[in-house]
């Protein structure tokens, strides 16, 4: 994959698709962590002497976060110190001009590319090419920079379509998360291990597949639902209540693919030999045993020494998913002790997922205490499950063209 290095950027136009995509509340973004993530890029860009033109989406159609751009670049902007420039329009004949017009270290801010209907339309590189969208503006630039790792895996017109015809490169996100990925998934430094807890079982059963069947993997170690769902399949009884959950939930669906799993990789997939729950107002650790009547909130003491002693050593780790409720202060012990692990471990660690890095944050960790933290979430799992992303497909394949 060719990055900025490959490329001299002074006095050209380029195309930067940034994945600015922010939680938002009555229309207005509540976190800067995807928009400040792009600054390197864009910044880099600017002080060699680009004109950089900014892609980016928000929401989807008819939900409440459906919104213009013009929020994230004003987030960008109190950030950074810097000044940039908003076009309400995309692809129009206003927007066209304004790029005409830029110089160099101009950066402008296009308007929201899911306004545009065919951004979403389900076609490959080679017809999203044809949209309006790329045969209006990649004639006016000279590079397409992917910056947008966590839209990778959807192929969308803004995502693959300028790669198809326009030079184009990874930019330093996009290069980042490219690099801790491949770390973990193509030759990992041993032991391997893989955390991974949370509610979203597809999610955790496609990255242990995946990871399992390569044999890139030496330990799974299941937490939060997803370790009760393999507490089940390995036939520990985790009483009637949580069991309820994992129906209600749609967990125990996936049960026959856990017992699958657990029949074929027993000795490399770690399951709790202890929960917290609350008994008189108190966390109480239990032994999966038949007398386990109240809800699972967190994993073990026993099970927490386990994971940590294989955490400690360990060459490379991968996380997605917290242990348990670590919203409550008493059932964050399990998360915030693998997290503290980790941090101590000083070896590769990649952890990533919506829930995982909103844990980290509130239990009081920086991003700089592990390798690498992701801010992606489905183009994170789709990678560790083995999935082909359209969007770093069309970086790894663009075409070589003369224009640069």
């Amino acid at each position: 994959m060719k990055t900025l290095d490959d490329v001299d950027v002074k006095g050209k136009t380029v195309l930067v698709r940034a994945d600015i995509n922010a939680p938002c509340e009555k229309g207005h973004v509540t976190s800067d962590k995807r928009i400040m993530a792009c600054w390197p890029t864009l910044k880099e860009l600017r002080e060699k002497g680009a004109k950089t033109v900014v892609l980016g989406h928000q929401g989807r159609a008819g939900k409440a976060d459906f919104i213009s751009m013009i929020e994230h670049m004003h987030v960008m902007e109190k950030g950074t110190g810097e000044k940039f420039t908003f076009i309400e329009d995309v692809m129009g004949s206003y927007a066209r001009e304004q790029i005409k017009k830029m110089k160099d270290g101009d950066i402008i801010f296009l308007d929201n590319v899911r306004f545009m209907a065919e951004e979403k339309l389900k076609l490959d590189s080679a017809g999203h090419a044809q949209s309006n969208m790329v045969q209006r503006l990649a004639p006016l630039a000279d590079l397409f920079v992917g910056d947008h790792f966590s839209v990778s895996h959807r192929s969308h017109a803004s995502v693959v379509g300028f790669a198809h015809v326009l030079p184009s490169v990874a930019g330093r996100l996009m290069e980042k998360e490219y690099v801790a990925t491949s770390t973990v998934l193509d030759e990992p430094e041993r032991p391997c291990i893989f955390i991974l807890g949370g509610v979203k079982p597809e999610d955790s059963i496609r990255v242990m597949e995946n990871s399992l069947k390569r044999k890139k993997v030496d330990s799974v170690l299941t937490c939060g639902l997803i370790g009760e769902l393999f507490m089940v399949a390995k036939g520990d009884d985790i009483g009637s209540p949580n069991m309820d959950t994992l129906r209600k939930s749609g967990v125990y669906d996936y049960f026959e693919r856990a017992k699958h799993m657990l029949e074929r990789y027993n000795d490399h997939i770690e399951v709790p030999v202890d929960v917290a729950v609350t008994k008189e107002a108190k966390r109480v650790d239990v032994k999966p045993n038949g007398e386990l009547n109240d809800m699972i909130k967190d994993i073990g003491d026993e099970t927490i020494k386990r994971y940590c002693n294989i955490i400690r050593d360990a060459k490379t780790i991968c996380m997605n998913g917290p242990a348990g409720v670590y919203e409550n202060p008493v059932f964050a012990k399990g998360t915030n002790k693998i997290f503290e692990c980790i941090k101590q471990n000083k070896n590769f660690s990649l952890l990533g997922g919506g829930h995982t890095s909103s844990a980290v944050a509130a239990l009081g960790y920086k991003p700089e205490d592990f390798s690498y933290l992701s801010l992606a979430g489905g183009a994170l799992i789709s990678r560790l499950g083995g999935e082909e992303l359209p969007g770093v497909e069309a970086l790894l394949h663009a075409p070589s063209r003369k224009k640069m």
